[in-house]
């Protein structure tokens, strides 16, 4: 998530370079032949106006539904905050007085479910976008922590010996933490450590939480659809090449009669870029926020989010040494 008041113009400069080297490229071509006295290259304008205008919808309806999948995403892990505090307040002063061991044990078995699931969703997908040159390079500026520990470490903090090999032998940790914290909750109530209320309202707050992980898991494993966005990135690339050769004859009669007849040829290059380079942002600023979990600028900061939440709960028990909160690098926290 970028936290300063807006990206500036220079992070957008250097996030483009690239794309701003190949369309100045695309550009010049035609301006180059058409100088040369290949003026058939010329193309009426109004078929690629109208082309414009189809990928201006398809580009915007793409971005909308980008960001949706953002704004669910953070819905999403908003959900898990406050399910986590009352989590946490229920099982303290439903348990403590009776089994504070036990408190302590399931507390650290949610920050380990927590940890757990940050993993799994910075895992990397084929169709995500972190490995291009573009988004690799703007990586740069900060960091990913799920890149940067192993998450048998990171468990280790939280999960007994045993527990954490168990753990581990599972295809997806999350869920078996999950699962181990419904076992604890069981083997308490059989013990008569929590009534039959007790044993529901906490019992309903795991339900949520497998609730919330399988909304994250579908956002992060189910792909903006493909269909889409390849017919995007067609015609897309389709407008890109053709708005150069669009407005050769259109510049090229704009000196006619003035001192710069014949100069205002080149006048194509600056103009196709910049319209070309229009379009190629704004559907880069939707592959940049298509992705909300897999490490972008753009992403829900998940592990300021998951370190908020043990802070928060530590408290709760009086906990003297708290873990630090995740600060922001270059503006981006994750």
């Amino acid at each position: 998530m970028h936290s300063g008041k807006r990206f500036g113009a220079r992070e957008f400069a250097v996030w483009t370079k690239r794309s701003i080297l190949w369309l100045t490229v695309l550009s010049s071509i035609p301006t180059i032949l058409y100088f040369l006295g290949c003026t058939f290259l010329s193309f009426p304008w109004q078929p690629i106006a109208i082309m414009g205008t189809a990928v201006a919808f398809i580009v915007g309806f793409k971005n909308n539904a980008s960001y949706s999948r953002l704004w669910e995403a953070r819905q999403i892990y908003g959900a898990i905050i406050n399910d986590s505090r009352s989590f946490g307040y229920i099982l303290r002063d439903s348990l403590s007085s009776k089994n504070s061991g036990k408190v302590k044990e399931m507390f650290l078995r949610h920050y380990a479910w927590l940890t757990a699931l940050r993993f799994q969703l910075r895992e990397t997908r084929t169709w995500e976008n972190m490995d291009t040159a573009q988004f690799d390079e703007y990586a740069r500026k900060y960091d990913i922590p799920e890149r940067l520990s192993k998450l048998d470490e990171e468990l280790k903090n939280y999960l007994s010996e045993s527990e954490l090999q168990y753990i581990l032998s599972k295809k997806n940790r999350a869920t078996q933490l999950m699962a181990s914290q419904s076992r604890a909750l069981s083997e308490a109530y059989a013990n008569g450590e929590i009534n039959d209320f007790q044993w529901t309202q906490i019992n309903q707050q795991l339900i949520k939480f497998t609730d919330n992980q399988g909304k994250a898991e579908r956002i992060k494993n189910f792909p903006y659809p493909r269909n889409f966005s390849s017919i995007t990135t067609y015609l897309l690339l389709l407008f890109i090449l053709f708005v150069p050769f669009g407005l050769l004859k259109e510049f090229d009669k704009l000196g006619d009669g003035t001192v710069l007849e014949g100069l205002t040829l080149w006048f194509n290059i600056p103009f196709s870029l910049l319209v070309t380079w229009c379009f190629h942002t704004l559907d880069s600023v939707g592959e940049a926020s298509v992705n909300p979990f897999e490490g972008s600028p753009n992403d829900v900061p998940i592990t300021q989010i998951s370190r908020t939440i043990e802070i928060d709960m530590r408290d709760m028990l009086d906990e003297e040494n708290l873990p630090a909160p995740i600060t922001a690098k270059n503006n981006i926290v994750l």
